[in-house]
């Protein structure tokens, strides 16, 4: 389902545009020239716009220019007469997706606005792909402990499905990267994975967060915003320390999950959705229900599966492994020399208490890197972990 925007100033053309759009699932917008059009796309997130080129106050080729200065990822698609197929073919030069000549054909109508949303989201997909490539190249599960083979087996067996997978364990052990393996090994991998840390976001803001809001919901809500569910369409929303999400939200997000629907904060209409969501806690959810905390009926909605994530501690057999991944990880970062360690610094990382999980090894391996010679041995541990 797409926001697209159709600027035009004839109502017939308009309300032609709309019935044919609605009807395939898509919300539409209306303006009815080209300064009307400016201004609702400085206001709002639009994943297509129709735009006539004949219109008063502002034609369509100005609207062109001015909103592709203002937002060059748009895709835009010029409505032309018999005489503006010259300057439609100029608009694409400029810019333009496509055009539609008049009178509209169905078929082409809808084979442009699919194609011209296809390169939307490929322009969306690619923005967070550069923006988490760093973060996702070192998302490997690491170890071959029991406690991991176990978790791995599961992963095998749940991530082609469209099972809903609760992951508990304490911070820093890597419920994380248990969420990413389910996605990349699941049949939504070429989807968006988009993560929402529940602890991160204010109450007050979490249920726009999570389901976007409509221009004028609240003091700040200067322009209409897509939430997190609906940026995960045909993918996966991974909902983080859900245990520390609001009451209001948890209401929210236990119909999305039964109705496959959201609205919008300050919306009436319904918005269907397709997400796979998989969540995350350090808290023990069924003290959290005795305590009122948490919704039972959303706590069975999230746990058809259930992954018990273990401590660094009782997993102490994967600290060779790890170690040596994050001391090749920090010397690459750090460009340095690469650096080894020696098996009594190892035994020396395996006594200690990791309150911090893998994430408190990952910082003391790096303190060692930068503190150590070329060989971290156990003196260098016991002085600097």
């Amino acid at each position: 389902m797409a926001s697209i925007l159709v600027i035009d100033d004839e109502k017939s053309i308009r309300n032609s545009l709309k019935d044919v759009l609605e009807y395939e699932g898509h919300t539409i917008a209306e303006a009815e020239n080209g300064m009307e059009g400016l201004s609702a796309v400085r206001s709002n997130d639009y994943d297509l716009i129709l735009c006539d080129i004949k219109m008063p106050k502002m034609d369509g080729t100005e609207f062109l220019e001015m909103a592709l200065k203002s937002k060059p990822e748009l895709s835009i698609i010029m409505i032309s007469g018999h005489g503006d197929i010259e300057t439609a073919v100029d608009c694409i030069k400029k810019g333009a997706y496509d055009y539609l000549a008049k009178p509209l054909d169905l078929n082409r109508l809808l084979v442009i606005v699919r194609n011209g949303l296809d390169k939307s989201n490929l322009i969306t997909e690619t923005k967070t792909l550069k923006k988490k490539i760093n973060r996702y190249s070192n998302s490997k599960i690491i170890g071959s402990s029991m406690a991991l083979n176990a978790i791995h087996e599961i992963i095998g067996k749940v991530a082609p499905t469209d099972a809903r997978v609760l992951i508990t364990g304490p911070n820093g052990s890597g419920k994380e990267l248990i969420a990413k393996a389910l996605h990349n090994q699941s049949n939504r991998a070429k989807n968006p994975f988009i993560e929402v840390n529940c602890a991160a976001i204010p109450s007050e803001l979490i249920e726009s967060e999570l389901f976007g809001h409509e221009k004028g919901a609240f003091t700040s809500a200067v322009k209409t915003k897509k939430g997190k569910f609906e940026q995960a369409e045909g993918g996966t929303i991974f909902l983080d320390e859900i245990g520390d999400m609001s009451a209001s939200a948890q209401a929210k997000v236990l119909r999305a999950l039964q109705e496959n629907k959201i609205t919008r904060v300050g919306g009436e209409k319904e918005i269907k959705v397709n997400v796979r969501v998989l969540a995350a806690t350090n808290k023990n959810l069924k003290e959290e229900i005795k305590e009122s905390n948490f919704r039972e009926d959303l706590y069975h909605r999230l746990s058809v599966i259930l992954i018990k994530n273990p401590s660094l501690n009782d997993r102490v057999e994967d600290i060779p492994e790890l170690a040596q991944f994050f001391l090749e990880q920090a010397c690459n970062e750090m460009g340095v020399a690469q650096k080894s360690i020696e098996e009594s610094a190892i035994h020396e990382l395996q006594k200690k208490e990791w309150t911090g999980n893998i994430r408190e090894l990952k910082n003391v391996i790096e303190r060692l890197v930068i503190l150590s010679g070329n060989k971290i041995d156990k003196n260098d541990v016991q002085k600097y972990a």
